[in-house]
């Protein structure tokens, strides 16, 4: 290399070291925490698999609340029930707010519930909370459409050859994805569908690489990893395939929808779409519903089956614990079935 080209290569590790000071220039007062490397910050000091352990052990020398830089991103951790509580229930107002995650943010272009702010997450989840209330979310009619459902799940068990062990995993995912399904589109999809299976699939996998190193890497650098190759791009062309197929179901809503007799979330919002069109200040438009849906259809389908399999998981472990709620749950159906 030769003497110019040193100079540029000095210069600009001397202009990044400069914008990272620059960066984290206290402006105001933070909570303690580890000092950090240029450009990287702490993440040599958290273990990418499982970084609530590192966060753990560092939060036993700075305290329950304490500053950390990953990457070029700077987070204030909360750590035990106590902190936590007094953030996000005690002062929940001052806390509601969403920071950006770019990798949310490159799937939904900004739109939807999920990573928005402001006037715009008011007015989707309000309207989001009354109208999945009004088809039953929490109440009697959807306990029917889940007991409906696991009446599925059971018969699909019972085809299965129960002679060997075998993982429940994605029976549980096409069980709860159907219940969102009837929330959302209006229909429940047959667990031999192969479009259904290859969402799920998707699904899974899309939920997979964000909680994975990778995942985080591209939430970190995500300036970087767009111009590397790697499975980041495999991902984010997946979750167009979702979209694609919301779209496909948002048309066919759109073509024989009756205002007056709603059939689930995409009719409503629909509706109110048309309703506000001249609204300017209105948050009901298509990228929106688009954005949501994807949201519902995706955090409600992994979320509800993992929780179920971490359940399994303890009944197992603990077969007195297992005894006792296979008791309960026949006195509940006894209970059902008298009444």
């Amino acid at each position: 290399m030769d003497f110019s080209g040193t100079m540029i290569l000095a210069g600009l590790i001397l202009a990044l070291l400069w914008l990272w000071s620059m960066k984290n220039r206290r402006k105001y007062p933070l909570p303690p925490g580890p000092t950090g490397l240029p450009l990287i910050g702490n993440l040599l000091q958290v273990d990418k698999h499982v970084p609530f352990k590192s966060m753990l052990k560092l939060s036993e020398k700075y305290g329950p609340v304490m500053t950390l830089h990953l990457g070029w991103q700077r987070v204030v951790v909360l750590v035990g029930y106590d902190t936590v509580k007094e953030a996000l229930v005690d002062q929940a107002d001052d806390f509601v707010g969403r920071g950006p995650v770019p990798f949310i943010l490159k799937v939904t272009k900004g739109y939807g519930l999920a990573i928005s702010n402001g006037e715009r997450w008011r007015q989707l989840r309000r309207f989001t909370l009354t109208t999945l209330r009004d088809f039953g979310m929490g109440r009697k009619g959807m306990e029917e459409w889940i007991q409906e459902e696991s009446q599925n799940y059971m018969r699909s068990i019972k085809e299965t050859v129960l002679s060997a062990p075998f993982d429940p995993s994605f029976l549980l995912s096409c069980t709860a994805s159907n219940v969102i399904c009837c929330l959302v589109f209006g229909q429940r999809f047959s667990y031999d569908d192969e479009h259904f299976l290859r969402l799920l699939k998707i699904i899974s996998e899309i939920l997979e690489f964000e909680s994975s190193p990778l995942g985080g890497m591209y939430n970190v650098f995500p300036w970087l990893m767009e111009h590397l190759p790697g499975h980041q791009h495999t991902v984010f062309s997946q979750a167009e395939e979702v979209k694609k197929f919301i779209m496909t179901k948002i048309q066919e809503h759109m073509e024989t929808i009756n205002p007056s007799v709603p059939r689930d979330y995409i009719d409503c919002f629909l509706t109110r779409l048309s309703q506000e069109k001249d609204i300017p200040t209105s948050e009901f438009h298509y990228d929106n519903l688009v954005s949501t849906v994807l949201v519902l259809f995706l955090a409600g389908t992994e979320t509800t089956s993992t929780t179920l399999r971490y359940a399994l998981s303890v009944l197992i472990k603990y077969p007195n614990i297992q005894g006792t709620s296979t008791k309960i749950s026949i006195s509940k159906t006894l209970k059902n079935y008298i009444i």
